[in-house]
């Protein structure tokens, strides 16, 4: 966990999946990079799909094969997540689109 009070940072290589759940009410959270931003250059994969194995704290709801923030809460509360970030699909469906493209 990040904090104001513990002032840790981590590092995401470059090409790494990389997310984040704020538990505050507020959060600054910056970005050092490499390169510019290059939106065509993006990419993702579902954020609770279980064969991640992140176990994002807080957050409460079953994965029904998507990256859909529907039926999640986090402290009682409806999960907000951007609707970019609930298209992405599973990790499974990611490597057999790879093969495909191949």
């Amino acid at each position: 966990m990040l904090s104001k009070d513990n002032k840790k940072q981590f590092l995401i290589p470059r090409g790494f999946a990389h997310g984040f759940l704020v538990l505050s009410d507020t959060a600054e959270f910056c970005y050092k990079c490499d390169d510019f931003y290059h939106a065509n250059d993006e990419g993702g994969m579902a954020w609770n799909d279980p064969e991640i194995g992140i176990e994002w704290p807080c957050v409460v709801g079953k994965y029904k094969g998507s990256a859909s923030a529907e039926g999640y809460r986090l402290a009682g509360e409806p999960l907000n997540l951007s609707d970019k970030d609930q298209k992405w699909l599973g990790i499974k469906e990611i490597s057999v689109c790879s093969k495909k493209n191949k």
